[in-house]
């Protein structure tokens, strides 16, 4: 049967084959030799988490890679145990305060949003329904009317990798 809008098998099997192409081309080395599995999703985790400057970020932004930077409101978005920063964003100056954290941990994806939940509904703030943004384990809390702490969980080779992005008033952060 041909109709529009629908493939045939034969279209279906090209089509296949050309994505198989592609792959295999994005995962060979300058050298013409092909890299680990491993090491191509490690560049691709590499790169997602590499973000180029902001054009709004204001100008009273501090921000570090490998490290919490200074003023960063630990108290409210503390550092789960056993965790390494990968980068670390806050801005006191905005209304509201702007802090967001990037880590990694050797854990499972739940374990990391078991131990946020606790801190921040510790902290007043309430969970919103929905565990997960297309695929990905992600979990939003609110705190009155304006404030909002967003987590995300991505979890490979048995090492999560959590973004916590914190908008709240500028006394939750002091």
């Amino acid at each position: 049967m041909t109709a529009i809008g629908y493939f045939k098998p034969a279209g279906l099997a090209a089509l296949a084959a050309a994505g198989a192409l592609v792959l295999a081309a994005c995962s060979q080395a300058p050298s013409g030799q092909a890299e680990p599995a491993q090491s191509a999703s490690v560049a691709a985790t590499q790169s997602s988490l590499t973000a180029s400057p902001s054009p709004s970020a204001s100008p009273n932004t501090s921000a570090t890679v490998g490290a919490v930077v200074e003023g960063f409101p630990q108290q409210l978005l503390p550092l789960m145990t056993g965790a390494t920063v990968v980068s670390s964003s806050f801005d006191k100056a905005s209304s509201p305060s702007t802090a967001a954290l990037v880590g990694t941990v050797k854990a499972p994806t739940a374990s990391v949003i078991d131990f946020y939940s606790k801190v921040l509904e510790g902290q007043g703030f309430k969970a919103v329904p929905g565990d997960n943004v297309g695929g990905v384990a992600s979990k939003d809390f609110v705190r009155g009317d304006n404030e909002t702490v967003n987590l995300s969980v991505v979890e490979a080779a048995g090492v999560s990798t959590f973004t916590i992005g914190a908008n709240v008033a500028a006394e939750s952060v002091k």
